[in-house]
Protein backbone atom coordinates (compact mmCIF):
# COMPACT_ATOMS: atom_id res chain seq x y z
CA UNK A 1 0.00 0.00 0.00
CA UNK A 2 2.82 2.44 0.93
CA UNK A 3 4.60 1.58 -2.31
CA UNK A 4 1.53 2.43 -4.34
CA UNK A 5 1.04 5.77 -2.55
CA UNK A 6 4.69 6.69 -3.13
CA UNK A 7 4.35 5.80 -6.81
CA UNK A 8 1.21 7.95 -7.10
CA UNK A 9 2.97 10.90 -5.41
CA UNK A 10 5.95 10.60 -7.74
CA UNK A 11 3.71 10.48 -10.77
CA UNK A 12 1.83 13.55 -9.60
CA UNK A 13 5.08 15.46 -8.94
CA UNK A 14 6.61 14.64 -12.33
CA UNK A 15 3.31 15.43 -14.00
CA UNK A 16 3.17 18.90 -12.48
CA UNK A 17 6.80 19.52 -13.47
CA UNK A 18 6.08 18.53 -17.07
CA UNK A 19 2.99 20.72 -17.09
CA UNK A 20 4.96 23.74 -15.87
CA UNK A 21 7.65 22.97 -18.46
CA UNK A 22 5.05 22.91 -21.23
CA UNK A 23 3.59 26.17 -19.94
CA UNK A 24 6.98 27.89 -19.95
CA UNK A 25 7.76 26.57 -23.43
CA UNK A 26 4.34 27.66 -24.64
CA UNK A 27 4.82 31.13 -23.24
CA UNK A 28 8.23 31.38 -24.88
CA UNK A 29 6.85 30.23 -28.24
CA UNK A 30 3.97 32.69 -28.02
CA UNK A 31 6.28 35.59 -27.25
CA UNK A 32 8.61 34.57 -30.08
CA UNK A 33 5.76 34.29 -32.62
CA UNK A 34 4.36 37.66 -31.52
CA UNK A 35 7.77 39.26 -31.86
CA UNK A 36 8.28 37.79 -35.36
CA UNK A 37 4.82 38.86 -36.47
CA UNK A 38 5.32 42.42 -35.14
CA UNK A 39 8.74 42.69 -36.73
CA UNK A 40 7.39 41.46 -40.03
CA UNK A 41 4.60 44.01 -39.95
CA UNK A 42 7.01 46.81 -39.08
CA UNK A 43 9.53 45.71 -41.71
CA UNK A 44 7.00 45.46 -44.60
CA UNK A 45 4.12 47.90 -44.19
CA UNK A 46 3.11 47.26 -47.79
CA UNK A 47 2.08 43.68 -46.96
CA UNK A 48 -0.34 45.00 -44.35
CA UNK A 49 -1.78 47.42 -46.88
CA UNK A 50 -2.10 44.62 -49.44
CA UNK A 51 -3.98 42.43 -46.99
CA UNK A 52 -6.41 45.25 -46.28
CA UNK A 53 -6.92 46.02 -49.97
CA UNK A 54 -7.45 42.31 -50.82
CA UNK A 55 -10.29 42.00 -48.29
CA UNK A 56 -13.80 41.83 -49.68
CA UNK A 57 -15.81 45.01 -49.45
CA UNK A 58 -18.91 43.56 -47.74
CA UNK A 59 -17.38 40.84 -45.55
CA UNK A 60 -14.72 40.18 -42.94
CA UNK A 61 -11.14 39.73 -43.85
CA UNK A 62 -10.05 36.13 -44.40
CA UNK A 63 -7.05 35.39 -42.21
CA UNK A 64 -4.09 33.56 -43.57
CA UNK A 65 -3.09 30.09 -42.43
CA UNK A 66 -0.16 31.40 -40.37
CA UNK A 67 -2.38 33.89 -38.60
CA UNK A 68 -5.04 31.25 -37.89
CA UNK A 69 -2.46 28.92 -36.43
CA UNK A 70 -0.98 31.63 -34.21
CA UNK A 71 -4.42 32.62 -32.91
CA UNK A 72 -5.35 29.01 -32.15
CA UNK A 73 -2.12 28.44 -30.27
CA UNK A 74 -2.61 31.69 -28.37
CA UNK A 75 -6.16 30.80 -27.36
CA UNK A 76 -5.09 27.35 -26.18
CA UNK A 77 -2.22 28.78 -24.14
CA UNK A 78 -4.53 31.40 -22.59
CA UNK A 79 -6.88 28.60 -21.47
CA UNK A 80 -4.10 26.50 -19.95
CA UNK A 81 -1.94 29.28 -18.44
CA UNK A 82 -4.43 31.06 -16.22
CA UNK A 83 -2.13 30.65 -13.22
CA UNK A 84 0.79 32.59 -14.77
CA UNK A 85 -0.57 36.06 -13.79
CA UNK A 86 2.22 38.49 -12.85
CA UNK A 87 2.12 39.84 -9.25
CA UNK A 88 2.14 43.52 -8.18
CA UNK A 89 5.86 43.34 -7.45
CA UNK A 90 6.60 41.93 -10.94
CA UNK A 91 4.53 44.66 -12.56
CA UNK A 92 6.44 47.27 -10.54
CA UNK A 93 9.75 45.78 -11.69
CA UNK A 94 8.64 45.68 -15.33
CA UNK A 95 7.32 49.25 -15.20
CA UNK A 96 10.51 50.44 -13.48
CA UNK A 97 12.63 48.70 -16.14
CA UNK A 98 10.56 50.39 -18.84
CA UNK A 99 11.10 53.82 -17.23
CA UNK A 100 7.61 54.19 -15.74
CA UNK A 101 7.16 55.15 -12.03
CA UNK A 102 6.72 52.19 -9.67
CA UNK A 103 3.36 51.50 -8.06
CA UNK A 104 3.30 51.34 -4.23
CA UNK A 105 1.02 48.96 -2.44
CA UNK A 106 -2.16 50.57 -1.19
CA UNK A 107 -3.60 50.28 2.30
CA UNK A 108 -5.08 46.87 3.16
CA UNK A 109 -8.79 46.23 3.25
CA UNK A 110 -10.96 47.46 6.09
CA UNK A 111 -10.20 45.67 9.33
CA UNK A 112 -6.48 45.35 8.64
CA UNK A 113 -5.43 48.97 9.19
CA UNK A 114 -3.82 48.11 12.53
CA UNK A 115 -1.07 45.97 11.02
CA UNK A 116 2.29 46.41 12.83
CA UNK A 117 0.81 48.90 15.33
CA UNK A 118 1.48 46.44 18.13
CA UNK A 119 5.22 46.85 17.49
CA UNK A 120 5.20 50.54 18.54
CA UNK A 121 7.27 51.17 21.68
CA UNK A 122 6.10 54.41 23.28
CA UNK A 123 8.70 54.30 26.04
CA UNK A 124 11.48 54.79 23.44
CA UNK A 125 9.84 57.76 21.72
CA UNK A 126 11.57 61.07 22.43
CA UNK A 127 10.58 63.93 20.14
CA UNK A 128 12.60 66.56 22.06
CA UNK A 129 15.80 66.16 20.07
CA UNK A 130 16.53 68.01 16.85
CA UNK A 131 14.80 66.49 13.83
CA UNK A 132 17.85 65.25 11.92
CA UNK A 133 18.26 61.99 10.00
CA UNK A 134 20.54 59.68 12.00
CA UNK A 135 22.32 58.65 8.77
CA UNK A 136 22.47 61.72 6.51
CA UNK A 137 22.09 64.43 9.24
CA UNK A 138 19.55 66.17 7.01
CA UNK A 139 16.52 67.99 8.41
CA UNK A 140 14.46 67.67 5.22
CA UNK A 141 11.50 65.27 5.15
CA UNK A 142 12.36 63.53 8.43
CA UNK A 143 10.46 60.50 9.71
CA UNK A 144 10.64 58.99 13.19
CA UNK A 145 10.59 55.22 13.61
CA UNK A 146 7.89 54.44 16.17
CA UNK A 147 9.58 51.16 17.09
CA UNK A 148 13.07 52.37 18.06
CA UNK A 149 12.59 56.17 18.09
CA UNK A 150 15.35 57.04 15.57
CA UNK A 151 15.04 59.65 12.84
CA UNK A 152 15.40 58.80 9.15
CA UNK A 153 14.97 60.77 5.95
CA UNK A 154 12.21 60.07 3.42
CA UNK A 155 10.05 57.00 2.86
CA UNK A 156 10.66 56.25 -0.85
CA UNK A 157 12.19 53.01 -2.18
CA UNK A 158 15.70 54.49 -1.93
CA UNK A 159 15.29 56.38 1.37
CA UNK A 160 16.96 55.70 4.70
CA UNK A 161 13.66 54.88 6.40
CA UNK A 162 12.86 52.36 3.65
CA UNK A 163 16.18 50.57 4.14
CA UNK A 164 15.71 50.63 7.93
CA UNK A 165 12.31 48.97 7.53
CA UNK A 166 13.83 46.19 5.40
CA UNK A 167 16.93 45.66 7.54
CA UNK A 168 15.43 45.86 11.04
CA UNK A 169 11.79 44.95 10.40
CA UNK A 170 10.52 48.25 11.87
CA UNK A 171 7.45 49.17 9.85
CA UNK A 172 5.68 52.18 11.46
CA UNK A 173 6.93 55.76 10.87
CA UNK A 174 5.59 59.25 11.53
CA UNK A 175 6.35 62.34 9.48
CA UNK A 176 7.65 64.96 11.92
CA UNK A 177 6.17 67.85 9.95
CA UNK A 178 2.74 66.61 8.84
CA UNK A 179 2.22 64.15 11.76
CA UNK A 180 1.03 61.47 9.31
CA UNK A 181 1.84 57.83 10.08
CA UNK A 182 2.94 55.39 7.36
CA UNK A 183 3.78 51.70 7.13
CA UNK A 184 6.99 50.84 5.29
CA UNK A 185 8.09 49.34 2.97
CA UNK A 186 4.50 49.16 1.70
CA UNK A 187 4.15 52.93 1.95
CA UNK A 188 0.46 53.35 2.82
CA UNK A 189 -0.86 55.78 5.44
CA UNK A 190 -2.34 54.50 8.68
CA UNK A 191 -5.40 56.32 9.99
CA UNK A 192 -6.13 55.00 13.45
CA UNK A 193 -7.34 56.78 16.58
CA UNK A 194 -4.88 54.71 18.63
CA UNK A 195 -2.08 56.91 17.26
CA UNK A 196 -3.58 60.20 18.45
CA UNK A 197 -1.55 60.18 21.67
CA UNK A 198 1.71 59.92 19.72
CA UNK A 199 0.73 62.75 17.38
CA UNK A 200 -0.20 64.89 20.40
CA UNK A 201 3.10 64.27 22.20
CA UNK A 202 5.05 65.19 19.04
CA UNK A 203 3.43 68.64 19.06
CA UNK A 204 1.04 69.24 21.99
CA UNK A 205 -1.72 71.71 21.20
CA UNK A 206 -4.39 72.44 23.80
CA UNK A 207 -7.71 74.20 23.14
CA UNK A 208 -8.11 77.76 24.33
CA UNK A 209 -10.35 76.84 27.27
CA UNK A 210 -7.74 74.44 28.69
CA UNK A 211 -4.92 76.95 28.24
CA UNK A 212 -6.80 79.65 30.13
CA UNK A 213 -7.58 77.20 32.96
CA UNK A 214 -3.93 76.16 33.49
CA UNK A 215 -3.42 78.60 36.39
CA UNK A 216 -6.83 77.95 37.92
CA UNK A 217 -7.28 74.18 38.06
CA UNK A 218 -4.76 72.00 39.97
CA UNK A 219 -3.53 69.10 37.86
CA UNK A 220 -1.74 65.85 38.72
CA UNK A 221 -0.78 63.53 35.87
CA UNK A 222 1.17 60.29 35.42
CA UNK A 223 3.62 59.34 32.69
CA UNK A 224 4.03 55.94 31.01
CA UNK A 225 6.08 54.44 33.84
CA UNK A 226 3.72 55.65 36.56
CA UNK A 227 5.65 58.72 37.75
CA UNK A 228 3.45 61.54 39.02
CA UNK A 229 4.07 65.04 37.68
CA UNK A 230 2.39 68.44 37.48
CA UNK A 231 2.12 70.07 34.03
CA UNK A 232 4.25 73.22 33.97
CA UNK A 233 6.54 72.02 36.77
CA UNK A 234 8.60 69.27 35.14
CA UNK A 235 12.31 68.56 35.10
CA UNK A 236 14.52 69.62 32.22
CA UNK A 237 17.60 67.77 30.96
CA UNK A 238 20.97 69.31 31.69
CA UNK A 239 22.85 67.87 28.73
CA UNK A 240 26.18 69.17 29.99
CA UNK A 241 26.20 72.77 31.22
CA UNK A 242 22.91 74.30 30.09
CA UNK A 243 21.31 74.83 33.51
CA UNK A 244 21.50 78.60 32.88
CA UNK A 245 19.16 78.07 29.92
CA UNK A 246 16.80 75.75 31.81
CA UNK A 247 16.07 78.35 34.48
CA UNK A 248 15.27 81.05 31.92
CA UNK A 249 13.02 78.71 29.91
CA UNK A 250 11.04 77.78 33.04
CA UNK A 251 10.71 81.40 34.15
CA UNK A 252 9.41 82.58 30.76
CA UNK A 253 7.05 79.58 30.51
CA UNK A 254 5.26 80.90 33.63
CA UNK A 255 4.68 84.40 32.29
CA UNK A 256 0.98 83.94 31.54
CA UNK A 257 0.48 86.31 28.53
CA UNK A 258 3.62 85.06 26.77
CA UNK A 259 2.80 81.42 27.51
CA UNK A 260 -0.77 81.70 26.23
CA UNK A 261 0.42 83.44 23.07
CA UNK A 262 2.97 80.73 22.28
CA UNK A 263 0.48 77.93 22.98
CA UNK A 264 -2.44 79.32 20.97
CA UNK A 265 -0.92 81.21 18.03
CA UNK A 266 0.08 79.59 14.75
CA UNK A 267 3.87 80.01 14.53
CA UNK A 268 4.44 77.86 11.44
CA UNK A 269 5.36 80.93 9.35
CA UNK A 270 7.73 82.35 11.99
CA UNK A 271 11.49 81.73 12.23
CA UNK A 272 12.74 78.55 13.87
CA UNK A 273 13.61 80.31 17.14
CA UNK A 274 9.95 81.18 17.77
CA UNK A 275 8.68 77.80 16.56
CA UNK A 276 11.02 75.74 18.72
CA UNK A 277 10.44 77.86 21.82
CA UNK A 278 6.69 77.53 21.31
CA UNK A 279 7.01 73.73 21.09
CA UNK A 280 9.14 73.67 24.26
CA UNK A 281 6.56 75.71 26.20
CA UNK A 282 3.76 73.42 25.02
CA UNK A 283 5.74 70.36 26.10
CA UNK A 284 6.39 71.86 29.54
CA UNK A 285 2.62 72.26 30.01
CA UNK A 286 1.70 68.94 28.31
CA UNK A 287 -0.92 67.07 30.40
CA UNK A 288 -0.50 63.81 28.42
CA UNK A 289 3.29 63.43 28.32
CA UNK A 290 5.02 60.07 27.94
CA UNK A 291 7.75 61.10 30.43
CA UNK A 292 7.86 63.49 33.36
CA UNK A 293 10.63 65.69 31.95
CA UNK A 294 11.54 67.53 28.75
CA UNK A 295 14.76 68.20 26.86
CA UNK A 296 15.68 71.63 25.41
CA UNK A 297 18.11 70.13 22.87
CA UNK A 298 16.19 71.26 19.78
CA UNK A 299 15.91 74.89 20.92
CA UNK A 300 19.51 74.96 22.16
CA UNK A 301 20.79 73.97 18.74
CA UNK A 302 18.95 76.91 17.18
CA UNK A 303 20.18 79.28 19.91
CA UNK A 304 23.79 78.17 19.38
CA UNK A 305 23.52 78.75 15.65
CA UNK A 306 21.85 82.17 15.86
CA UNK A 307 24.15 83.44 18.63
CA UNK A 308 27.34 82.46 16.84
CA UNK A 309 28.18 79.79 19.46
CA UNK A 310 27.99 82.35 22.27
CA UNK A 311 25.35 80.32 24.12
CA UNK A 312 25.90 76.57 23.83
CA UNK A 313 24.99 73.50 25.84
CA UNK A 314 28.59 72.56 26.68
CA UNK A 315 29.63 75.76 28.48
CA UNK A 316 27.90 77.73 31.19
CA UNK A 317 26.80 81.28 30.54
CA UNK A 318 25.23 84.09 32.53
CA UNK A 319 21.42 83.70 32.69
CA UNK A 320 20.80 87.46 32.49
CA UNK A 321 23.05 87.87 29.46
CA UNK A 322 21.24 85.00 27.78
CA UNK A 323 17.83 86.42 28.74
CA UNK A 324 18.68 89.82 27.25
CA UNK A 325 19.83 88.22 23.98
CA UNK A 326 16.90 85.81 23.86
CA UNK A 327 14.18 88.42 24.47
CA UNK A 328 15.52 90.71 21.74
CA UNK A 329 15.78 87.90 19.19
CA UNK A 330 12.42 86.44 20.18
CA UNK A 331 10.89 89.90 19.77
CA UNK A 332 12.17 90.05 16.19
CA UNK A 333 11.14 86.45 15.46
CA UNK A 334 7.57 87.21 16.54
CA UNK A 335 7.29 90.10 14.09
CA UNK A 336 8.54 92.93 16.31
CA UNK A 337 10.11 96.14 15.04
CA UNK A 338 13.59 97.40 15.90
CA UNK A 339 12.40 100.99 16.28
CA UNK A 340 8.73 100.85 17.25
CA UNK A 341 8.17 100.08 20.99
CA UNK A 342 5.49 97.56 21.95
CA UNK A 343 5.37 95.92 18.51
CA UNK A 344 5.43 92.34 19.80
CA UNK A 345 4.07 90.34 22.72
CA UNK A 346 7.56 90.36 24.30
CA UNK A 347 7.74 94.13 24.59
CA UNK A 348 4.08 94.40 25.58
CA UNK A 349 4.79 92.15 28.57
CA UNK A 350 8.23 93.33 29.76
CA UNK A 351 9.02 96.76 28.30
CA UNK A 352 8.72 99.93 30.38
CA UNK A 353 9.97 103.53 30.30
CA UNK A 354 12.71 105.07 32.41
CA UNK A 355 13.71 108.71 32.98
CA UNK A 356 17.46 109.22 33.27
CA UNK A 357 18.87 112.50 34.64
CA UNK A 358 22.63 112.93 34.20
CA UNK A 359 24.92 115.68 35.41
CA UNK A 360 28.60 115.99 34.62
CA UNK A 361 31.04 116.31 37.53
CA UNK A 362 33.46 119.14 36.77
CA UNK A 363 36.10 120.75 38.98
CA UNK A 364 38.78 123.43 38.74
CA UNK A 365 41.45 124.82 41.02
CA UNK A 366 41.25 128.42 42.27
CA UNK A 367 44.08 130.78 43.16
CA UNK A 368 44.57 129.09 46.55
CA UNK A 369 44.96 125.78 44.76
CA UNK A 370 41.72 124.46 46.13
CA UNK A 371 39.60 122.04 44.12
CA UNK A 372 36.13 123.38 43.62
CA UNK A 373 33.23 121.41 42.04
CA UNK A 374 31.04 123.29 39.64
CA UNK A 375 27.40 122.68 39.01
CA UNK A 376 26.71 121.52 35.45
CA UNK A 377 23.46 121.43 33.59
CA UNK A 378 21.19 118.43 34.15
CA UNK A 379 20.35 116.51 31.02
CA UNK A 380 17.18 114.40 30.90
CA UNK A 381 16.35 111.60 28.50
CA UNK A 382 13.65 108.92 28.28
CA UNK A 383 14.69 105.39 27.49
CA UNK A 384 13.07 101.95 27.39
CA UNK A 385 14.01 98.95 29.47
CA UNK A 386 13.08 95.28 29.84
CA UNK A 387 15.43 94.35 32.72
CA UNK A 388 16.11 96.53 35.78
CA UNK A 389 19.55 96.09 37.36
CA UNK A 390 19.85 96.32 41.16
CA UNK A 391 23.27 97.12 42.71
CA UNK A 392 24.26 95.43 45.96
CA UNK A 393 26.24 97.24 48.67
CA UNK A 394 29.87 96.22 48.92
CA UNK A 395 30.55 93.07 50.92
CA UNK A 396 32.47 93.54 54.21
CA UNK A 397 36.21 93.02 53.96
CA UNK A 398 36.94 92.30 57.63
CA UNK A 399 35.78 89.61 59.99
CA UNK A 400 33.35 90.28 62.79
CA UNK A 401 34.03 90.05 66.50
CA UNK A 402 33.57 86.27 66.41
CA UNK A 403 36.36 85.88 63.82
CA UNK A 404 34.05 84.80 61.09
CA UNK A 405 32.51 86.43 58.05
CA UNK A 406 28.79 86.91 58.51
CA UNK A 407 26.74 86.93 55.33
CA UNK A 408 25.26 90.43 55.02
CA UNK A 409 21.61 91.01 54.28
CA UNK A 410 19.80 93.86 52.59
CA UNK A 411 16.06 94.31 51.96
CA UNK A 412 14.80 94.47 48.39
CA UNK A 413 13.27 97.91 48.97
CA UNK A 414 16.76 99.31 49.77
CA UNK A 415 18.31 98.20 46.48
CA UNK A 416 15.20 99.40 44.63
CA UNK A 417 15.88 102.92 45.96
CA UNK A 418 18.17 103.32 42.95
CA UNK A 419 15.01 104.18 40.98
CA UNK A 420 13.38 106.65 43.39
CA UNK A 421 14.70 109.67 41.46
CA UNK A 422 16.62 111.06 44.49
CA UNK A 423 19.48 108.64 45.11
CA UNK A 424 22.36 109.53 42.75
CA UNK A 425 24.61 106.94 41.14
CA UNK A 426 28.14 107.95 40.17
CA UNK A 427 29.47 106.58 36.88
CA UNK A 428 32.99 107.80 36.11
CA UNK A 429 32.59 111.60 35.86
CA UNK A 430 28.79 111.64 35.65
CA UNK A 431 26.18 111.69 38.39
CA UNK A 432 23.02 109.82 37.35
CA UNK A 433 19.51 109.56 38.81
CA UNK A 434 16.82 107.11 37.66
CA UNK A 435 13.02 107.25 37.86
CA UNK A 436 10.41 104.83 36.56
CA UNK A 437 7.56 106.21 34.48
CA UNK A 438 3.93 105.25 34.08
CA UNK A 439 2.64 102.85 32.96
CA UNK A 440 4.68 100.09 34.52
CA UNK A 441 4.88 96.86 32.47
CA UNK A 442 2.69 93.89 33.41
CA UNK A 443 5.84 91.95 34.40
CA UNK A 444 9.03 93.30 35.97
CA UNK A 445 12.42 91.62 35.50
CA UNK A 446 14.77 92.50 38.37
CA UNK A 447 18.46 91.55 38.07
CA UNK A 448 20.49 91.49 41.27
CA UNK A 449 24.03 92.24 40.11
CA UNK A 450 26.34 89.87 42.02
CA UNK A 451 29.35 89.46 39.76
CA UNK A 452 32.00 92.01 38.90
CA UNK A 453 35.14 91.42 36.88
CA UNK A 454 38.29 93.32 36.09
CA UNK A 455 41.51 92.49 34.33
CA UNK A 456 42.73 90.30 37.16
CA UNK A 457 39.88 88.63 38.99
CA UNK A 458 36.13 87.97 38.96
CA UNK A 459 34.36 88.59 42.27
CA UNK A 460 31.01 87.49 43.63
CA UNK A 461 28.93 89.41 46.18
CA UNK A 462 27.17 86.89 48.49
CA UNK A 463 24.81 89.46 50.05
CA UNK A 464 21.35 88.04 50.72
CA UNK A 465 18.41 90.08 49.43
CA UNK A 466 15.39 89.68 51.71
CA UNK A 467 11.89 90.05 50.31
CA UNK A 468 8.31 88.91 50.71
CA UNK A 469 6.93 86.98 47.72
CA UNK A 470 3.66 88.90 47.82
CA UNK A 471 2.70 92.59 47.77
CA UNK A 472 5.75 94.48 46.54
CA UNK A 473 4.73 98.14 46.28
CA UNK A 474 6.39 99.87 43.31
CA UNK A 475 4.60 103.21 43.73
CA UNK A 476 7.52 104.95 45.58
CA UNK A 477 9.79 104.35 42.58
CA UNK A 478 7.45 105.72 39.90
CA UNK A 479 7.21 109.37 39.02
CA UNK A 480 3.76 110.68 40.00
CA UNK A 481 1.29 111.04 37.18
CA UNK A 482 -2.27 111.87 38.26
CA UNK A 483 -3.60 110.99 34.82
CA UNK A 484 -2.23 107.45 35.02
CA UNK A 485 -2.27 106.67 38.73
CA UNK A 486 -3.99 108.09 41.78
CA UNK A 487 -1.53 109.68 44.25
CA UNK A 488 -0.86 107.53 47.30
CA UNK A 489 -2.37 104.41 45.77
CA UNK A 490 0.00 101.39 45.86
CA UNK A 491 1.07 99.43 42.80
CA UNK A 492 1.26 95.80 43.91
CA UNK A 493 3.45 93.15 42.34
CA UNK A 494 3.64 89.42 43.22
CA UNK A 495 6.63 87.15 42.64
CA UNK A 496 6.27 84.55 39.88
CA UNK A 497 9.79 83.14 39.46
CA UNK A 498 13.06 83.51 41.34
CA UNK A 499 16.35 82.31 39.80
CA UNK A 500 19.01 81.64 42.43
CA UNK A 501 22.77 81.07 42.34
CA UNK A 502 24.85 78.68 44.40
CA UNK A 503 28.64 78.40 44.41
CA UNK A 504 29.86 74.81 44.72
CA UNK A 505 33.48 74.08 45.55
CA UNK A 506 35.02 71.35 43.40
CA UNK A 507 38.49 69.84 43.36
CA UNK A 508 40.37 70.54 40.14
CA UNK A 509 43.39 68.39 39.33
CA UNK A 510 44.56 70.73 36.57
CA UNK A 511 45.28 73.47 39.09
CA UNK A 512 46.27 73.37 42.73
CA UNK A 513 43.38 73.75 45.10
CA UNK A 514 39.65 73.99 44.37
CA UNK A 515 37.55 75.73 41.77
CA UNK A 516 34.10 77.24 42.12
CA UNK A 517 31.26 75.96 39.97
CA UNK A 518 27.99 77.82 39.49
CA UNK A 519 24.70 76.03 40.03
CA UNK A 520 21.48 77.67 38.89
CA UNK A 521 18.00 76.89 40.25
CA UNK A 522 14.57 78.39 39.68
CA UNK A 523 11.71 78.76 42.16
CA UNK A 524 8.26 78.88 40.57
CA UNK A 525 4.86 79.74 42.01
CA UNK A 526 2.06 77.26 41.38
CA UNK A 527 -0.89 79.63 41.12
CA UNK A 528 -3.49 76.86 41.09
CA UNK A 529 -2.32 75.48 44.48
CA UNK A 530 -0.72 78.69 45.83
CA UNK A 531 2.51 76.76 46.46
CA UNK A 532 6.15 77.12 45.52
CA UNK A 533 8.19 74.58 43.55
CA UNK A 534 11.98 74.51 43.14
CA UNK A 535 13.42 73.02 39.93
CA UNK A 536 17.06 72.14 39.40
CA UNK A 537 17.48 70.30 36.10
CA UNK A 538 15.61 66.97 36.60
CA UNK A 539 14.95 67.49 40.32
CA UNK A 540 11.57 68.97 41.24
CA UNK A 541 10.58 69.53 44.87
CA UNK A 542 8.37 71.80 46.93
CA UNK A 543 9.75 74.93 48.57
CA UNK A 544 8.54 77.02 51.50
CA UNK A 545 7.49 80.56 50.69
CA UNK A 546 9.07 81.89 53.90
CA UNK A 547 12.55 80.64 52.97
CA UNK A 548 12.80 81.78 49.35
CA UNK A 549 15.03 84.74 50.23
CA UNK A 550 17.62 82.57 52.02
CA UNK A 551 19.36 81.80 48.71
CA UNK A 552 21.27 84.17 46.47
CA UNK A 553 18.62 85.66 44.21
CA UNK A 554 19.95 86.57 40.79
CA UNK A 555 16.89 87.24 38.64
CA UNK A 556 13.29 87.78 39.72
CA UNK A 557 10.07 87.92 37.70
CA UNK A 558 7.27 89.97 39.32
CA UNK A 559 3.69 90.08 38.05
CA UNK A 560 1.55 93.17 38.43
CA UNK A 561 -1.57 92.49 40.44
CA UNK A 562 -4.78 93.36 38.68
CA UNK A 563 -6.62 96.22 40.28
CA UNK A 564 -9.86 95.37 42.02
CA UNK A 565 -12.91 96.42 40.04
CA UNK A 566 -14.46 99.65 41.19
CA UNK A 567 -17.88 99.41 42.79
Amino acid sequence: MKLQLSRVCLQTFFGSCMLNRHKVLGMSKRLASDALEDSAQVASPASKKARVEDAPENGPTTPTADTNGARERRAQEDRTETTNIPTVEEEDEESSAAGAPSTRQKAPAEGYSDLYLDTINRTLLDFDFEKLCSVTLSNVNVYACLVCGRYYQGRGPKSQAYFHALDEGHHVYINMETRKVYVLPEGYEVKSSSLDDIKFVADPKLPKAEVIALDKTPQSKWDLVGRKYTPGFVGMNNIKANDYFNTIAHALAHVTPLRNYLMLEDLSARPQLAQRFGILVRKIWNPRAFKAHVSPHELLQEVAQRSGKKFVLTEQADPVEFLSWFLNNLHLALGGSRSKPGSSIVQKVFQGRLKVESQAITARADAADRLRFEEADVQTRITHYMILTLDLPAAPLFQDELDRNAIPQVPLTSVLAKYDGRSPQEQLNVRVRYRLLHPLPPYLLLHVKRFSANKFISERNPTIVTFAPRSLDMAPYVEPDPAAHAPGEPIWYDLVANITHEAVRMRDDSVEGETERKVWRVQLRDKARDEWVEVQDLFVEKAAADTLFTKESYLQVWERRKAAPKK
